[in-house]
């Protein structure tokens, strides 16, 4: 009798558990999210490894001795 009412626990559990699973539409929804989510990333990863435009450096001891003559100049 115990083994009989273990099957039927069994047997109640695994319906119970199958038939919360989520639906077609839901799954759908969940790859289509993943897919955004993965194009991100790579986007995200191709954006930090292009090499970034070139700026001049800017000397700012040299930009600081030059500004001072050339008030000089205006007095």
């Amino acid at each position: 009798m115990k083994k009989v009412m273990s099957i039927i626990a069994v047997a109640l559990f695994a319906t119970a558990f199958v038939a919360c699973g989520p639906s077609a539409e839901e799954k759908a929804k969940i790859e289509e999210n993943a897919k955004r989510v993965a194009d991100s990333i790579q986007n995200a990863i191709s954006a930090s490894m292009s090499p970034a435009p070139e700026t001049p450096a800017v000397d700012t001891a040299a930009a600081a001795t030059t500004t001072a003559p050339a008030e000089e100049a205006k007095h």
